[in-house]
């Protein structure tokens, strides 16, 4: 009969039976690469983790909005660019139809081109981005923002509101841009010594309406509309610097958006993944702390009375 208590094997159960848990808390961690396999098992180590990738979801996120942003800038810079180019035509014209040796005829063939190109400016200033949102009508985006009546006039009907949203903790830039702030008004002054605020295409249809008008009134207003075209197009130059600002910060953001999840993903990962070396090393040595148990439990297991009495 086999001599031993309920004591050592009690013991010797409860020893084998935590050796082989703590192996395979080992054996599943090497499995996953993590340090933490359920929240209970360290609350405030899956804390941090939770709170860490909630801050690069956060990165993301901003990284998200810096890309459809700088889609939408680089279409307003493209229009500004084009219509700058369309209002340097147009004086490039005024400038030839107020030469003497231009007759009736030039001049109305001169005009013709400046109204198509006057059409196109219209058209520039009424642009969309892809969503079919109107770039320069303030928060009125599904607001056609510049619209001519029966007359020809065209009105702005936008708003001065500049929406911003944020690209990073902190830092915020515009979405939209106000047309009233691209296609500026100008001041003009009177024979009389006043002076009045005339739309952008009020001071175009002014200098057209100057080529076509012959004489001494003609002139003097192709030169007063030649000089007026250069405050138009210094609008359309600021509007321009505004939007290569704009597109800077987004730029300078984006690298410090992904610099900031760099850090928190070096961070995350040593909160996070399992030191492979140490965890294979800590694996090692229960495997021996086990079999020793083992072996022990077997030799104490087949000790009999005889054993005792040699």
């Amino acid at each position: 009969m086999k001599v031993s208590t309920s004591i050592q094997f009690d013991r010797a159960s409860t020893t084998m039976s935590k050796l082989q848990n703590e192996l395979a808390t080992s054996q599943a961690k090497i499995s996953s690469q993590k340090q933490v396999l359920n929240p209970s098992d360290a609350p405030s180590q899956t804390a941090t983790i939770l709170r860490i990738n909630s801050l690069i979801d956060r990165q993301t996120s901003y990284g998200k909005t810096i890309d459809s942003l700088q889609g939408r800038l680089d279409n307003e810079n493209t229009t500004l660019s084009s219509a700058s180019d369309v209002l340097i035509r147009i004086k490039e014209l005024a400038i030839q139809a107020n030469n003497g040796t231009q007759g009736a005829a030039t001049r109305q063939i001169i005009a013709t081109e400046m109204t198509g190109l006057r059409d196109q400016l219209l058209s520039l200033a009424n642009s969309t981005d892809t969503t079919g949102s109107y770039i320069f009508a303030g928060s009125q985006a599904r607001t056609q923002p510049f619209k001519a009546d029966s007359a020809g006039a065209v009105t702005y009907r936008g708003d001065q509101t500049r929406m911003k949203v944020e690209i990073g903790e902190q830092r915020t830039v515009p979405i939209n841009r106000p047309g009233s702030s691209v296609f500026v008004r100008v001041v003009r002054s009177e024979s009389d010594g006043s002076s009045s605020g005339v739309g952008f295409f009020q001071a175009v249809d002014d200098l057209i309406a100057a080529v076509k008008t012959p004489g001494a009134n003609g002139i003097s207003g192709m030169k007063r509309g030649l000089t007026e075209m250069d405050a138009l197009h210094q609008g359309l130059i600021m509007a321009q610097a505004d939007a290569g600002t704009d597109m800077q910060v987004l730029a300078q953001q984006g690298v410090i958006l992904d610099d900031t999840k760099l850090n928190l993903r070096t961070v995350l990962s040593n909160v996070k993944d399992l030191d492979m070396a140490a965890a294979l090393t800590q694996m090692q040595k229960q495997i021996l702390s086990l079999e020793a148990a083992q072996s022990s439990f077997a030799k104490i297991s087949q000790l009999t009375l005889f054993s005792y009495l040699r």
